[in-house]
């Protein structure tokens, strides 16, 4: 009975050490655990500060980058802007040559067209004796056909025209009326006299026709 009594506690204290022996191997096996998560939190913390400084940096970066982009397109305004100013500014000076040479055209075509006007005035004490001669019948010749071809180029390169004629009706702009009277005979204001002819180069009246002039009573 004694030995019996001894072999259950010798057997029951096996058990509990073999309990023990387990449980520290359980402990041995976890504190590795533990110890590898411990030293692994520094290297997790040592990540999330790299990926917090490279978010950081790339958050500048791209700061960085927008800024540059605006600067760039501030710069693009304003080379728009000076472009459009420059472009007015090339625009008004096209305008203002243009309104110059039409003027200066203008200018020329008016002087032409004066001097054409005097020289034919100049003429016309010749054109009015060619005339005069002729209707007595004393140009002939030589003569007669130097006048015929100075009148000819005048009517032909310069488009001066003789007008006036009796019975022509009479027209303040193209008559001038030295003598005045009056007729039963008429029905209206016309030329009764032609003392000397008008002439004329298109609508332009270089010298009106001098004529008496005859109205109805």
């Amino acid at each position: 009975s004694m030995a019996e009594e001894h072999a259950d506690a010798q057997h029951q204290f096996d058990e509990a050490e073999e309990a023990r022996e387990q449980t520290h191997e359980a402990e041995g096996v976890k504190h590795p655990q533990a110890s590898e998560d411990v030293s692994a939190t520094p290297d997790s913390s040592e990540a999330n500060a790299c990926a917090s400084s490279e978010s950081v940096e790339s958050s500048q970066e791209e700061a960085s980058s927008v800024s540059e982009l605006d600067e760039a397109l501030l710069k693009v305004a304003e080379l728009e802007e000076q472009i459009a100013r420059k472009n007015a500014d090339l625009y008004n000076l096209q305008q203002e040559y243009g309104n110059y040479v039409r003027r200066s055209k203008a200018e020329a075509l008016g002087q032409f067209e004066l001097g054409k006007t005097k020289v034919l005035e100049a003429l016309i004490p010749v054109l009015d004796n060619a005339a005069l001669a002729r209707e007595h019948e004393e140009l002939h010749g030589s003569a007669g056909k130097i006048v015929d071809e100075l009148e000819s180029t005048l009517t032909t390169n310069f488009k001066l025209e003789r007008f006036g004629a009796v019975g022509d009706s009479f027209d303040p702009h193209m008559h001038e009326a030295l003598v005045h009277s009056t007729s039963a005979q008429v029905d209206a204001e016309q030329v009764q006299i032609l003392m000397q002819p008008g002439y004329r180069i298109g609508e332009k009246v270089i010298r009106p026709a001098r004529v008496g002039v005859v109205s109805p009573e």
